[in-house]
């Protein structure tokens, strides 16, 4: 019998289970986008090189696709809620490293702090499938608004932080939010090790779903769709973040007004964070989804080439791009898994390589912009990688289950699919 399906949540642990999602969210980016308005302020400090500088602002990126894939193994040894919580321990201690003045714990802790939130990354679609299997869309919705608008809120708060007690300051005040996350998350990790994750699949995959058979992604047609669309989706967003006020620059607006772009192009996704999560889950397919986003960042990237001189425009067309994709390719990580295990397995696929590459997207466009002396070849290089993020996407958001690849034990060793797991339409969420 499907014990988990039959057996009720206690509804204070569901209570502290939303408040741990809601504490850990909001702790996923403020590390991240509270360190770039002061770079100069810490190159000064500490006597960094134009090197180092690019090294420290890539370094949180390439950490997120570097410690991805160890939050499962994690997960399974420790406990989701244990490794959680250590991982908003890293997050809080990478914080506080990095006040040091020296440049060594300054990378050390960027590096912890990135590690701690890669993490979580990983883990959060396996505590919304587990906690709130009925609840995927609104609650990764809710997810994806909080942490944009945490890091909306700690890059124009560094700034003023700055000036009133300095770069330590600015950096430090972070530690906070973690501390006060990991301590809450503390007791669910406490009755996670008395009370161990059932075996059974939850009450939102269909009673014939086992619970979670091990076997390999890698061979999985359908993880690889969902993970290279994040990988593109993410590689649009960090490219677009890192040089959109170059490009404007170089279009003729202002330094300030260039920067203010890049905010106003993250502020125009916090309510897509929510909205296109939760009209995601409750479609029958995601195709239509996917169509829409490729075609607006079609329609931005283009105007950046062909009509610079509206880049406010095109800055809003991007935001709604930018801000609709990353959701929906983290929705489709619990959409696509049958059960908590396999949706913290696909995340960790799926965002070892999207970050991988997303870290590597910002280096490339410079790259080719030192060595072509303007921005259309990036940008038509964009425009070419919008073809496979739309075939991508178009597989990954068909109906249907992550199937995992395990040995028959037969002599030969043949892989094959494990019965049970279905083919067809998942379980609709709101």
């Amino acid at each position: 019998m499907n014990t988990s399906a039959t057996t009720p949540v206690p509804r204070a642990l569901t209570a502290w289970s939303l408040i741990g999602l809601v504490l850990l969210t909001i702790n996923l980016r403020a590390a991240i986008t509270g360190i770039s308005p002061v770079l100069g302020d810490l190159r000064d400090a500490f006597g960094l090189s134009g090197v180092e500088v690019g090294v420290l602002t890539t370094l949180p990126v390439l950490c997120l696709g570097v410690f991805a894939s160890m939050a499962p193994l994690a997960a399974r040894r420790l406990g989701t809620e244990t490794a959680i919580a250590g991982s908003l321990l890293l997050i809080t201690a990478g914080i506080l490293l990095r006040v040091v003045a020296s440049p060594l714990p300054l990378f050390a802790g960027t590096v912890l702090a990135g590690a701690g939130i890669a993490m979580g990354n990983v883990l959060m679609p396996a505590v919304i499938k587990r906690a709130f299997p009925r609840r995927v869309g609104s609650l990764t919705g809710l997810a994806m608004m909080l942490m944009a608008a945490s890091g909306a809120i700690a890059a124009g708060l560094a700034v003023p932080l700055n000036d009133a007690g300095g770069w330590r300051l600015a950096l430090a005040v972070w530690a906070v939010p973690s501390l006060i996350a990991a301590l809450a998350w503390g007791p669910l990790a406490l009755r996670g090790r008395r009370s161990p994750e059932p075996a059974a699949a939850p009450a939102s995959v269909p009673a014939s779903v086992p619970a979670a058979p091990e076997g390999s992604l890698l061979r999985s047609p359908v993880a690889w769709y969902v993970a290279v669309f994040m990988g593109l989706a993410s590689l649009m967003f960090y490219v677009l973040m890192s040089w959109l006020p170059e490009i404007m620059q170089d279009a003729g607006y202002a330094p300030a007004t260039a920067g203010m772009m890049v905010s106003a192009m993250m502020v125009v996704g916090i309510p897509l964070g929510f909205l296109v999560p939760v009209l995601a889950a409750r479609l029958r397919d995601q195709r239509v989804v996917v169509a829409g986003v490729v075609l607006t960042m079609v329609v931005g990237i283009g105007g950046l080439m062909f009509a610079p001189a509206a880049g406010w425009a095109w800055t809003a067309v991007l935001g709604i791009g930018t801000g609709s994709a990353f959701p929906l390719a983290y929705t489709l990580l619990s959409l696509r898994s049958p059960t908590p295990s396999i949706a913290a397995r696909l995340s960790g696929m799926a965002q070892t390589g999207g970050y991988l590459l997303a870290g590597f997207g910002p280096l490339a466009m410079g790259v080719l912009h030192s060595a072509t002396g303007g921005w259309h070849v990036s940008l038509t290089l964009l425009l070419v990688l919008v073809v496979p993020e739309l075939v991508f996407g178009m597989l990954a958001a068909r109906p249907g289950f992550v199937r995992p690849v395990v040995r028959s034990g037969a002599a030969d060793g043949r892989l094959v699919e494990p019965k049970g797991l279905p083919a067809a339409e998942p379980v609709r969420t709101s």
